[in-house]
């Protein structure tokens, strides 16, 4: 995913999630997601997918529309420093392009938030715009 700034359905921060937040969402921590393979495990855990899952970039873009046509959707990444972080830089790119690309075309929001603690967002923040093509990955500020 290439462009000139972070996307609006990102968010980057070091912040505790809020309690009762009326977007419903799903948590998976980077720690258990750091291959393709685990990643896929831990997104089929987390969102109830079925069995006929593909594990694959196109079937978890069909899994998330088709999860959209019923409401909206936050994906929540906690120690996301860690998401995919044993695969080549590339895949956080194409996780990047799939939810850009179901955000783009869905009926009902999705967002991607990614939480780590401050010492390890500098090296998210890079992982990011590498793969956002060089553009500045904003961090929430606290409340």
């Amino acid at each position: 995913m290439t462009g000139q700034r972070q996307p609006g359905w990102l968010r980057v921060t070091d912040e505790t999630p809020p309690s009762g937040a009326p977007t419903p969402s799903v948590t998976v921590a980077g720690a258990v997601a750091r291959t393709r393979a685990t990643l896929f495990d831990a997104l089929t855990d987390a969102l109830d997918l079925p069995g006929h899952f593909g594990r694959n970039w196109d079937a978890l873009a069909d899994v998330l529309a088709d999860r959209l046509d019923v409401g909206p959707l936050t994906l929540e990444v906690t120690e996301a420093g860690l998401l995919l972080a044993d695969e080549p830089p590339g895949q956080l790119g194409t996780l990047l392009d799939v939810v850009g690309g179901v955000s783009a075309g869905a009926r009902e929001p999705v967002r991607l938030v990614l939480r780590d603690t401050p010492q390890r967002l500098p090296a998210l923040r890079d992982r990011l715009a590498a793969v956002l093509g060089g553009c500045g990955v904003a961090v929430s500020p606290r409340a």
